[in-house]
């Protein structure tokens, strides 16, 4: 079923087998132009670029995602079921929950906690934390140690709310369910891996934190999260 709603391709060979899905479309084309060679736009339906490139060789794919689980979560089944993606590797921004994750640390998704009813409506999946595909864990992990950048091995949190006025987060989830930080998309990411029987992973930097305030500007998110993007690049196979 090719093209697809929300995807213009007429043909799967235009996509890498590999894509990284930053959830802005800016954050896609910035990456796509700093980092790829030979170049193609792929995708412009609601603005929500594609493009598709070359990294020291590797054909490599790189499409926005939106905000949120229902929206990651159109794009990455489409990719995978339709346009035969073996792998998307989220590559986001997230707060922080703990003092010990700062401003511009760099996080490698090992598992994802959620409150969304995103996996049991779709698969009828009963749990609430999903992992991320081991082998990409552990090729985030090799290209950052080749690449000397530290990174953090943790949990996070993926949230459907990002105006939160019930409960206390930091009891309620971190406390609990040990999450050192939170976005909205990788829970539904690595549910649509596990049904379709493909890969998934996500690497993120911490754009703010919940527990000092410091944040970073919209247009840093954008541009300056080189770390994470030259790690993900590098990973890719």
């Amino acid at each position: 079923m090719i093209p697809t709603p929300h995807i213009e391709a007429r043909s799967k060979d235009v996509f890498a087998k590999t894509v990284l899905m930053p959830g802005d479309p800016l954050r896609a084309e910035f990456i796509a132009k700093t980092y790829l060679e030979n170049v193609e736009k792929v995708n412009n339906v609601r603005n929500m670029f594609a493009f598709t490139g070359y990294y020291k060789g590797k054909k490599v794919t790189v499409m926005g995602s939106g905000m949120g689980m229902p929206s990651i979560g159109i794009y990455s089944y489409e990719l995978f079921k339709f346009y035969d993606v073996d792998t998307i590797i989220r590559v986001g921004s997230c707060g922080s929950y703990t003092e010990s994750a700062k401003i511009y640390d760099v996080i490698v998704v090992n598992e994802a906690y959620s409150e969304s009813s995103y996996a049991k409506v779709a698969f009828n999946y009963q749990e609430n934390i999903l992992e991320s595909t081991k082998n990409v864990v552990d090729e985030l992990n090799d290209a950052a140690k080749r690449l000397n950048i530290d990174v953090i091995n943790s949990r996070i949190h993926s949230s459907d709310v990002f105006y939160r006025h019930h409960g206390d987060v930091f009891v309620d989830v971190r406390d609990k369910y040990n999450c050192v930080a939170v976005e909205m998309e990788s829970f539904a990411l690595f549910a649509n891996a596990k049904y379709l029987g493909k890969n998934a992973g996500c690497i993120l930097t911490v754009s703010d934190s919940l527990v000092t305030h410091e944040a970073t500007t919209s247009e840093e998110r954008q541009k300056s999260f080189n770390k994470m993007m030259e790690i993900a690049l590098e990973a890719v196979k």
